[in-house]
């Protein structure tokens, strides 16, 4: 839930400052106009240094699922009855019934406080493979992913990162109830703060290599180069914790961002980690210009949530060892 909300000044401030200091670490090193780089293409707004210019907050919500669903079979897209259809059981998921206190606790809020987005005609996010389907997981990624299926109750380290307000989502970027992303660039950078726990990513675009393997950031280590007017950025290094889908630590995920209208970015990812899948995924959705502002994600404060889900666990584990003494 949205807790707080901050002034777009704020909001503005904290991109800002960030991309203030990468401007000091490359000023004098990253020319104004790089040699080399191709004409600007004249629909492409352009930064005063002539890269393609993306800047903007960006809505990335959509109700389109990762997967294909099972009764879409083999079809890839939907009538635009079945989208409107959709989008309107999806409008009143949170406002139905409210007075009944198991749905008010299984949707927690009414619609004011989501922003989940509309359903796109396709039936997944995921293109590749053609049946819109993650591909078979190896024995070691199937083992992973039911591993972390499995969480416990134990403490709040076995409890998903989420939960724990370190990191929603991580690479590549997902639909939430919490959807815009802000991006800020500057020469030689690139800026991405998303609003679900107002994660920063900053993304160098001057062919450094990676960091080493023993770094490895919540959410990897990202390197960006633009390829004509796409922003082509790779990610390595992820924390082992970090996991995506059941993926393991050693993924790579290349993600692609097009601006195909004034207000569109294109955003394309593909994922490819050996250990969990038995070949690559790719998957896109279109990101919508929004006006803002940025909301500050006040996880931490009063984070009831993980406290009563402990206690929960402990009152359960209490009762089973009481019916056990009883002969129950």
């Amino acid at each position: 839930m949205r807790k707080t909300v901050t002034s777009r000044a704020q909001a503005l401030a904290l991109v800002t400052a960030v991309i203030g200091f990468a401007t000091v670490v490359v000023q004098g090193q990253t020319p104004a106009t790089p040699p080399g780089k191709p004409a600007a293409a004249p629909s492409v707004p352009r930064t005063p240094w002539g890269d393609p210019d993306i800047q903007g907050i960006w809505n990335f919500g959509t109700i389109t699922p990762l997967e294909r669903p099972a009764q879409f079979k083999d079809r890839a897209t939907l009538t635009p009855e079945e989208v409107a259809k959709l989008n309107q059981a999806e409008a009143q998921r949170g406002d139905t019934r409210l007075d009944d206190a198991t749905r008010d606790v299984e949707v927690a809020y009414n619609s004011f406080w989501w922003d989940r987005g509309g359903a796109m005609t396709r039936t997944s996010l995921i293109t590749d493979p053609p049946d819109g389907r993650l591909p078979p997981y190896t024995p070691e990624g199937r083992k992973r992913r039911d591993t972390l299926n499995a969480r416990g109750y134990e403490s709040w380290a076995s409890r998903a990162l989420n939960e724990r307000c370190l990191v929603y989502r991580p690479v590549p970027v997902r639909s939430s109830g919490y959807n815009n992303n802000q991006i800020v660039q500057a020469p030689g950078y690139v800026a991405m703060l998303q609003e679900q726990i107002h994660e920063v990513r900053i993304i160098p675009l001057d062919g450094r290599p990676h960091l080493g393997q023993a770094i490895r950031p919540w959410l990897g280590d990202s390197r960006g180069r633009w390829e004509g007017n796409t922003l082509v950025v790779e990610t390595t290094n992820f924390h082992p914790d970090s996991n995506y889908e059941g993926s393991g630590p050693n993924r790579t995920v290349i993600e692609r961002f097009t601006l195909t209208d004034a207000n569109t970015l294109s955003y394309e990812f593909t994922v490819n980690d050996p250990s969990t899948w038995t070949r690559p995924w790719t998957g896109q959705v279109p990101w919508q210009r929004d006006e803002g502002p940025i909301f500050e994600y006040a996880c931490h404060e009063g984070n009831y949530g993980m406290v009563h889900l402990l206690k929960g666990a402990r009152v359960l584990e209490a009762e089973e060892a009481e019916a056990k003494k009883q002969g129950r």
